[in-house]
């Protein structure tokens, strides 16, 4: 703690010592990581990013738990990762790494016992990556357009869901992705409820009027949790999608009460 109060102003440091826990054992730490890179130069980038940022500072600093913020691949280092009890990708997309060591080393971490949160389109981050995949829990194939629908809750128990009604009617881009086996799963979309455009349209066929969007499951030692939902700014000031990211962020962490 020393280290970084003494170069900060003196106006900085109680909020330093705040993070502190009450035995004196340093506040868990987490880093949210929101870089978005195609090698060749294309690619959508997200208006909802700094507004993403913000909440899960504003949730995580609740619990207090301290966040670093960053979009440079170069934090992926197997001695770095260490400072970190979880890393959130909030609205990342396309290449998360710039070489497979930076890949190795996030694996490696999340095997060990790191935590990981997706949100939103963190599912589209490094798409032909297995490792990553078998991460999140899936990769990104495609989305409806953004429109309202019946988000059902199929487990009212997890810290994630447990504020959440039965149903849920909610404005977003219903995700579908190419899952993973054996996930436990959090939320999902009624399928049925999607106006536009029809069932028989959609680029990825399953069978069912239900396809997740939202599930945790362990990595090795590790605690995943993601979330579909969050694709408006407008999402990160609505109190039931934060008290779902909240607990998701507290699950990961094993800090759920």
């Amino acid at each position: 703690m020393a280290r970084f109060c003494s170069v900060l102003l003196a106006g900085f440091v109680p909020c330093l010592l705040a993070a502190a826990e009450p035995d004196g054992k340093a506040a868990p730490k987490v880093l949210i990581y929101t870089r978005n890179h195609v090698s060749t130069g294309t690619g959508f980038v997200h208006d909802n990013i700094a507004t993403s940022v913000a909440a899960v500072k504003e949730l995580c600093a609740e619990q207090g738990i301290v966040c670093d913020a960053s979009e440079d691949p170069a934090v992926f280092t197997t001695e770095n990762l260490q400072n970190y009890r979880a890393v959130i990708f909030s609205n990342s997309n396309n290449e998360a790494f710039s070489d497979p060591a930076q890949s190795e080393a996030f694996t490696g971490y999340i095997e060990n016992g790191g935590g990981f949160v997706g949100i939103h389109s963190a599912s589209g981050s490094e798409r032909a990556n297995p490792n990553f995949k078998r991460i999140l829990g899936g990769t990104f194939k495609w989305h409806t357009p953004n429109q309202k629908f019946t988000v059902v809750v199929a487990d009212k128990n997890h810290p994630a869901t447990a504020g959440l009604p039965a149903e849920w009617h909610w404005k977003d881009e219903g995700y579908l992705c190419d899952l993973v086996p054996d996930l436990h799963v959090l939320l999902e979309m009624d399928t049925a409820s999607v106006a536009n455009p029809p069932r028989e349209k959609w680029a990825l066929k399953f069978e069912g009027n239900r396809f997740p969007l939202s599930w945790c499951h362990q990595v090795g030692k590790g605690r995943c949790f993601y979330t579909a939902l969050g694709h408006d700014k407008e999402d990160y000031a609505d109190p039931l999608f934060r008290g779902h990211l909240k607990g998701g962020i507290l699950w990961v962490l094993d800090m759920a009460k």
